[in-house]
């Protein structure tokens, strides 16, 4: 069921952000938001955390996200309470230490904690959606984080997803098919969908999602675009989509991507995708 935050909710956050932005080092919520006509999106499989040094440092992490001046951050493989990740609530950190608002998706419950799916945000969150897909026999749960945000005067939808790495791509499949139902619940508004698919372009995964959403990478990236493994990136996984619009036309979409690119980082054993969109004017 998609919550809706409720408008006593929207304004006690606008209240919140309006305090922060005249207080100086204030960092409980939200950034000032631009009058700029661009948005900033960066998804990250951050491994729990876990840098290619074996070492979890949460605060590399935050100085990534900060440095990408992302507006929203597709995080996957997020430990809450965890103890491989020394307990520490990840996504609380985070959203100290970058200023932003979070949302959570727990998939399952692990060494005494959660994991699961998050996101960061500059925006008023307006809803949130955690779902669970069906999953065939045996394997870790998977799942979808929907977010409803406005974006510079405007609704966009924001998904995060991590899904089965199997050599079998029947689950993935399923999955995909999911994320297309749940994209068609939302109307006219753009939705982007982040996150690690564990496939390759050129996949049936691919092909099938490609089917109704842009892969931004193809439109503006340089390159070969690999994210994955971070020491020696041979395998492009980490994706960035743009439902396609009823005139199933890139000219005619209102959030077009001008950039994409493959940050360089040793943090986790993914590498971050960092795209940037640009609302086209009104005529």
């Amino acid at each position: 069921m998609l919550i809706e935050r409720t408008t006593w909710q929207r304004i006690a956050a606008s209240a919140i952000l309006a305090l922060c932005v005249s207080l100086p080092g204030c960092t409980a919520g939200r950034h000032a938001v631009s009058s700029s006509p661009v948005v900033r999106i960066l998804t990250y499989n951050v491994h729990h955390g876990e840098g290619t040094d074996g070492k979890v440092d949460v605060e590399r992490i935050a100085r990534i996200i900060l440095d990408s001046k992302a507006d929203l951050v597709a995080l996957q493989e997020v430990d809450r309470g965890v103890e491989r990740s020394g307990k520490i609530d990840m996504i609380t950190m985070l959203s100290d230490l970058t200023g932003m608002t979070y949302a959570f998706g727990r998939i399952i419950d692990y060494q005494g904690g959660q994991y699961g799916n998050a996101v960061l945000t500059r925006f008023p969150i307006l809803a949130e959606k955690n779902l669970h897909f069906e999953m065939l026999g045996e394997g870790e749960q998977r799942g979808l984080l929907q977010l409803v945000v406005e974006a510079r005067g405007h609704e966009i939808v924001f998904m995060n997803t991590h899904l089965d790495p199997r050599d079998d791509d029947t689950q993935r499949l399923m999955c995909i098919k999911e994320i297309i139902g749940e994209s068609e619940s939302y109307g006219e508004r753009a939705v982007f969908v982040g996150g690690d698919f564990n496939d390759i372009p050129g996949s049936r995964t691919h092909d099938s999602i490609k089917a109704e959403f842009h892969d931004c990478w193809e439109i503006v990236g340089s390159g070969k675009g690999f994210t994955y493994p971070t020491e020696n990136p041979s395998k492009r996984i980490d994706f960035l989509f743009l439902k396609k619009n009823k005139q199933n036309s890139f000219s005619s979409l209102s959030w077009k991507p001008v950039f994409a690119r493959v940050l360089s980082h040793d943090a986790s054993d993914h590498l971050p995708l960092l795209v940037e969109f640009e609302l086209k004017p009104e005529n």
